[in-house]
């Protein structure tokens, strides 16, 4: 019934697949189906193969995946999250990713795949060799959006993925950015760092995690915040900032994000004396409309004096 209705659907810009428990031989016949199917630009098809061995999902994306070549299409969205393919999978889509059909590429989401760090070094070579065929084409890869949470990259995969977006350029063009900590385990101080050595108007979010403390914290501030004139969104809630981390970004704050709007630096140890750096240095922040420092160490009068500081 699926196929029949993609093969009666003129014009398809768009499949989701997500929900659903996709083996093998049901994926060659939608695979079959999409050959002709030259408009399609949006593939959600994120948990699409629920209950399934993780034998069958490389042999399953690698034929939708030839298929989207063989088309011809041009995708500007591909959502592959929460399918639980590790390395193998990633293999699976690489010569997809390394394709025309990829060029024209603008958000890419894997988040909750399991990649690790052999899957992060695929998917890094791919976005590299993408674009260096693209540009060779005169239209090299702009992509916008990049997720990867919840992959197990640690500090090489995420490394690896730095290199692919300094090597494509691709950092100064991304408007969000996210691999949160949490579910990149051994994602600490040089994973962080090698993530933000460059200029770029990001959508800065970190997934709070206790593991992330206040050297990774530390680093980000120093590194790359102050240099982002375009990020609204700052979120460290839960990341063990401490008074340290509190003190770097207050004064982050003092001379740099001149548009930030939300900050969350809540149960990160941080101090009465750091909360109020803090305090004071969104002072002139005229598009902030929040700041959240529950759950640090600040105690009755701490809490009255940010009162009187904010």
């Amino acid at each position: 019934e699926l196929v029949r209705e993609i093969e009666q659907f003129p014009g398809l810009q768009a499949l989701r697949l997500e929900g659903n428990t996709v083996g093998v031989e049901a994926a060659q016949a939608i695979a079959k189906a999409l050959e002709s199917k030259g408009q399609l630009q949006r593939c959600y098809w994120s948990d699409m193969f629920t209950g399934r061995l993780r034998a069958e999902i490389p042999p399953a994306l690698t034929s939708l995946g030839a298929a989207l070549m063989t088309a011809g299409a041009r995708l500007t969205e591909l959502d592959l999250s929460d399918n639980a393919f590790g390395p193998d999978g990633v293999r699976g889509i690489e010569e997809l990713l390394k394709s025309a059909s990829c060029y024209t590429l603008r958000e890419l989401r894997l988040n909750n795949c399991g990649m690790g760090i052999g899957g992060g070094k695929i998917l890094a070579a791919a976005l590299t060799e993408c674009h260096r065929r693209s540009g060779a084409q005169g239209a090299p890869l702009r992509l916008r959006v990049f997720v990867a949470g919840r992959n197990r990259l640690e500090n090489d995969g995420a490394t690896a993925l730095a290199q692919a977006f300094k090597m494509s350029r691709a950092i100064e063009i991304l408007t969000c950015l996210s691999i949160p900590i949490r579910g990149n385990w051994g994602f600490y101080d040089t994973g962080v760092n090698v993530m933000v050595t460059r200029q770029s108007p990001l959508c800065l979010g970190s997934e709070s995690s206790r593991t992330a403390q206040v050297k990774p914290a530390s680093s980000l501030v120093s590194q790359a915040l102050k240099h982002l004139r375009c990020v609204q969104v700052i979120n460290f809630g839960d990341c063990l900032v401490r008074s340290e981390g509190a003190i770097a970004i207050a004064e982050t704050l003092r001379s740099g994000l001149p548009i930030l709007k939300e900050l969350n630096l809540s149960f990160g140890e941080i101090a009465e004396e750091a909360a109020l750096q803090v305090a004071q240095a969104v002072q002139h922040k005229d598009q902030l409309e929040r700041l959240d420092l529950n759950g640090n160490y600040l105690g009755e009068e701490g809490c009255e004096a940010l009162r009187e500081a904010m």
